[in-house]
């Protein structure tokens, strides 16, 4: 028998005791581990809870419990997640985690206390929510070199700009909807501003290119100044609006940005609606490959958890860790990034003239919408766009173009 200890009992905690209990024999038929919930750490006892006798207020029972082989950390946050994850390691006992920002922030850290005590380290349900990726771009497609991982790594955002184009609201009023259903935390800054999803990008570059990429490094654009205007040219022009997050890596440099973007119908991209993610993957033998699944939720993310417990379990004495040199990558300036980019300015149609004489050869949008005018630019660098951009008079938006070729 495997002892395995709870840190926090809310939705995703409860979810991973859950599962562990719901399908206990189907994992012991299938990994050949007996895997047992002896604590859950909680600073809120829970009467009537059928776990109740298992909540412990005193991370000392755990840390200092031989029998804990397993901890299964899903406090969110940074503090105390960091130092009972670090303790746990220490002591010779394996972490699995959902938290993204543990791992993107410390991640590094931890994973080198994983080898140094035997243990393992290890965070599938941190990017993509149940959909699995960590696993595969840590042993599937270890034969491959990837060069370029493209995602839609945010179900909140995905909802609400499903919900956007689907019913022709505006954002405010569709993140309050969000927050009503659960979708979306009463604070959602992480979500909106792409916090969550440039942390996301972040650990999946790390473990994809071999190199610590930090998410301070990326630059991130959310979806707060997307309107029911830019749906409108999107629904124009046959396209879609995402927030996608994105790196790729030529030679030894490595490029990563999240930002909204105008997607077009033959991406595969295209039809990820609500709250579900997907997640494209090339190498340079395998070509595309894409993830896809919901990427949030009690039982989805509570599945990816109990995965990563049944093979820490399974490599007890050994650890497996999935790691990365621990050396900065220094991240390509996305400023000579080329693409489209379609713009929203003041005025009439007639005044499209005047935008090329700035921006060069533009194609025009037509919408329908009074006192204002949309095209779409050639291709060009970022640093070209805010070039023609600031010499423009009247410009209202900005949002990229997704072509196949890359973003």
């Amino acid at each position: 028998m495997v002892q395995v200890a709870v840190l926090g009992y809310g939705t995703v905690g409860s979810g991973v005791v859950e599962v562990i209990n719901t399908n206990h024999d189907s994992i012991l038929e299938k990994t050949g581990v007996d895997l047992h919930v002896k604590y859950i750490l909680d600073l809120r006892d829970f009467p009537g809870d059928p776990n109740q006798e298992k909540i412990v207020h005193d991370y000392e029972v755990i840390v200092n419990d031989p029998q804990i082989q397993v901890v299964v950390e899903v406090m969110g946050g940074t503090e105390p997640a960091f130092t009972f994850s670090r303790r746990a390691l220490e002591a010779g006992k394996s972490v699995c985690t959902s938290n993204k920002e543990l791992v993107a922030r410390h991640g590094t850290q931890l994973q080198q206390l994983a080898k140094e005590h035997g243990a393992s380290y290890l965070f599938e349900a941190s990017c993509g929510g149940g959909i699995p990726i960590i696993r595969p771009l840590r042993t599937s497609l270890s034969a491959d070199v990837i060069d370029e991982i493209t995602g839609i790594l945010n179900g909140t955002t995905n909802y609400i700009l499903s919900k956007m184009i689907d019913e022709g609201l505006e954002f405010d009023d569709v993140l309050r909807d969000a927050q009503q259903k659960g979708y979306a935390e009463r604070n959602p800054e992480a979500d909106i501003e792409g916090h969550d999803a440039c942390r996301k990008i972040a650990i999946l570059s790390s473990l994809a290119y071999g190199k610590r990429v930090d998410f301070t490094d990326i630059y991130t654009e959310g979806i707060t100044k997307i309107t029911s205007a830019d749906i409108r040219y999107a629904k124009a022009m046959g396209r879609t609006i995402k927030l996608l997050a994105y790196s790729s890596r030529q030679k030894d440099q490595v490029m990563a940005m999240v930002a909204p973007y105008l997607v077009e119908k033959d991406d595969p991209l295209f039809a990820v609606n609500g709250v579900f993610n997907a997640i494209f993957v090339h190498g340079n033998m395998l070509g595309d490959a894409m993830f896809y699944g919901q990427g949030a939720g009690k039982e989805a993310t509570a599945s990816a958890v109990v995965a990563d417990v049944a093979e820490a379990a399974q490599t007890l004495g050994t650890g497996v860790v999935s790691s990365w040199d621990p050396h900065r990558q220094e991240l390509k300036d996305v400023s000579g990034t080329k693409k489209r980019f379609f713009v929203r300015a003041k005025g009439a149609a007639r005044e499209l003239s005047e935008m090329e004489q700035i921006f060069g050869a533009v194609e025009p949008v037509e919408a329908e919408l009074d006192g204002e005018f949309g095209f779409v630019t050639g291709v060009m660098s970022e640093q070209e766009y805010e070039t023609c951009a600031s010499q423009a008079q009247g410009i209202l938006g900005m949002i990229r173009m997704r072509d196949r070729k890359g973003v």
